[in-house]
């Protein structure tokens, strides 16, 4: 179960839930995948800073067409 950020209040960054679970999703494997030292500062689990970011608007949602 996810505690922080709440979901209920994460929900709203996002026209819909699948719009938000694919971005989290993008968003996790690039900090997964990068070389970055982003991960390894926050000491969280990828997932958790992906919502995280989005939570705090470091990371906006947008449409693709």
């Amino acid at each position: 179960m996810m505690i922080d950020p709440p979901i209920d209040k994460l929900i709203k960054h996002a026209e819909c839930r699948y719009a938000l679970t694919c971005a989290v999703a993008k968003r996790t494997r690039e900090l997964l995948t990068s070389e970055s030292s982003t991960l390894e500062k926050s000491g969280e689990k990828a997932i958790t800073l992906a919502c995280k970011e989005i939570y705090e608007d470091k990371r906006i949602i947008t449409r693709e067409n």
